[in-house]
């Protein structure tokens, strides 16, 4: 403690003419005052980093350090301590010394650093988001952390399929975030159960349904929940129902179709998924011109699965969720943080890259089976994506689903 800060360094003496300069007698101890969260302020002497990570590495055990490119430059001073720690001599008088950690040392083997691009992965970078409130937090479903990666819906099989798929190399490249999506989309494929779900709604209302089903009629539905369960073994049923008004989503109807349009427009016939062949016949709207309603008459014995269900031919199939018994749930669209594929490249300023849109909070109507979801299950909503029920906020009176990956990549298209 006789000694200012930065007044004096320990250095190893190895040699001031090596054409590395980490070997020319680089300073391992400092003199620092800071308190320590361990040791509080018992010392004011510590290691610097390259001396102190070898040593680490071998009273951890550790066989195999794995380190990005910039560490290649540091190896030589890494096996140069490790040999002079492990090395042993014996003295005139028989004993011996040294051996102050057991051989053989670990090595150390250097590879390129993932890229991907929409995304930034510096630790400072990240903390200054967070603690700037540009994301609610470490587990943020935008962020690139373990925590988010799985709040966003993200599984161990697909970060594995994608580390493997990447492969090692020792040139820098960067891989294109689509790659992650990718991934995502071939593990749900075969496991996440289906569910309609309407993310902005329009009624719908079946004039003729009490004439032809009878005032106030339920009619039970059903649809697998795996389109293409393992083999061997039969896919569970959803189950709904549908009347005389369901919610169908709002861009599904056109009182002026543009050209090869197949949905709802007046007199043209299309099946409600799992339900009816239905012939629409027209709209409603405010003092606006907004639309308000769409109208339509269900044909009956259409109905799917049964005897004369394909009688009726059409072009196009919707998605829908019944009025008596959707749900309402808060569903959070989320988008890539960043629009710049390499935010913070070259010394740019990675926060004037942020997406504002990468957030879009909606109110949806969602098929009763959703309604059943526990935290963390996912499923895909028919013709929107996979989504994952919130780890965090979801709950049976109060739904939260979170956006994990579209159907297709569809970004900047």
């Amino acid at each position: 403690g006789k000694h200012e800060d930065g007044s004096m360094v320990l250095r190893a003496k190895i040699d001031m003419a090596s054409p590395n300069i980490n070997m020319r007698d680089p300073a391992i101890y400092r003199i620092r005052r800071a308190t320590h969260h361990n040791t509080g302020d018992t010392w004011c002497i510590y290691p610097m980093y390259t001396y102190a990570h070898p040593i680490e590495d071998a009273l951890e055990q550790i066989t195999h350090s794995l380190c990005t490119l910039e560490f290649e430059d540091q190896r030589p001073f890494y096996d140069w301590l490790l040999e002079r720690l492990t090395e042993t001599s014996k003295l005139p008088d028989g004993r011996v010394v040294g051996g102050l950690l057991t051989a053989p040392p670990p090595r150390q083997y250097e590879f390129a650093r993932l890229n991907l691009t929409y995304v930034i992965t510096s630790k400072r970078k990240l903390a200054q988001l967070v603690y700037d409130h540009k994301v609610s937090g470490w587990d943020d479903p935008r962020m690139p952390t373990i925590v988010g990666l799985r709040r966003r819906g993200y599984t161990p099989a697909a970060i594995q399929t994608f580390a493997e798929r990447i492969g090692v190399t020792k040139s820098d490249s960067w891989i294109d975030y689509s790659t992650l999506e990718g991934c995502l989309r071939e593990d749900l494929e075969l496991k996440a159960h289906r569910g309609m779900a309407v993310l902005n709604p329009v009624k719908l209302v079946l004039t003729n349904w009490d004439e032809v089903m009878g005032a106030g009629h339920l009619e039970p539905c059903s649809l697998p929940a795996l389109p293409h369960p393992p083999e061997g073994t039969e896919s569970p049923l959803r189950h709904f129902t549908i009347g005389k008004e369901v919610w169908i989503e709002r861009e599904d109807f056109e009182e002026v179709p543009p050209k090869g349009y197949k949905r709802l427009f007046p007199g043209n016939k299309v099946r409600l998924k799992g339900g009816y062949v239905i012939e629409c016949t027209g709209c409603t709207k405010d003092s606006d011109g907004n639309i308000t309603e769409v109208l339509a008459t269900v044909v009956p014995d259409t109905k799917s699965g049964t005897p004369g269900a394909d009688s009726v031919k059409v072009k196009a199939a919707i998605t829908w969720v019944g009025v008596a018994d959707g749900v309402n749930a808060e569903v959070r669209m989320y988008d890539r943080l960043f629009l710049d594929a390499h935010p913070d490249a070259g010394g740019k300023d990675f926060i004037e890259s942020l997406n504002p849109n990468s957030l879009k909070v909606v109110t949806a109507i969602v098929e009763p089976s959703l309604a059943n979801a526990k935290p963390d299950d996912k499923f895909q909503f028919e013709r929107h994506g996979y989504f994952v029920a919130d780890r965090v906020d979801h709950r049976a009176e109060k739904p939260v689903f979170n956006l994990a990956v579209g159907l297709k990549d569809s970004w900047g298209k």
